[in-house]
């Protein structure tokens, strides 16, 4: 992705995730934004979109941080919101028997208190591979891979959902439900 896509994406990031009101715009509970608001929205706050530019940040994009809707019109953040906006209603999964969390080593001494919690976002992202973990760490700092025991959790009671891009969700991971990777 080139420097201005990025730069793009990251602001549909902003906007779609954390904070629509920056330019004056609503999401929907599901976090659906009329496409057409959005450009000229963000248009009159200095942010030049197009259609086509939007379209190709969605196309291009390895991590499928975007969901265009089925008729066109609307645009979404597939995960990862900390709007009240918005509550997306995704549809519950079983998991595989183990999924991941990459995270930095600066925040360990903090989940092996509380575990994972969501803290700012809706919930606690988990990768289905250790790659893309490890990537979601880096991030972060120097990585480290937690992993987690999944489909344990589900069965005692707790909910799995599969966003659109891949992430797996669930609202916390207990301690008792971690182990750290080497």
């Amino acid at each position: 992705m080139n420097k201005q896509l990025d730069k793009t994406s990251k602001f549909l990031s902003y906007i779609l995730r954390h904070q629509p009101e920056a330019i004056g715009i609503t999401l929907d509970a599901n976090g659906w934004a009329h496409i057409d608001i959005l450009i000229t929205h963000s248009n009159q706050n200095g942010e030049f979109l197009t259609r086509e530019l939007i379209e190709e940040i969605v196309s291009t994009s390895d991590k499928k941080r975007f969901t265009i809707s089925d008729d066109g019109l609307k645009i979404r953040a597939a995960q990862g919101h900390s709007t009240k906006q918005v509550d997306v209603n995704h549809t519950e999964q079983i998991p595989p028997e183990f999924l991941y969390h990459g995270t930095a080593t600066r925040f360990i001494d903090s989940i092996k208190q509380q575990g994972l919690i969501a803290g700012e976002r809706h919930y606690v992202h988990l990768s289905a591979d250790e790659q893309t973990a490890i990537s979601v760490g880096k991030r972060h700092g120097k990585p480290v891979v937690l992993k987690i025991k999944a489909l344990l959790m589900y069965q005692q009671g707790f909910k799995f959902y599969l966003a659109d891009n891949g992430v797996w969700l669930t609202q916390s991971v207990p301690i008792r439900f971690i182990i750290k990777q080497d």
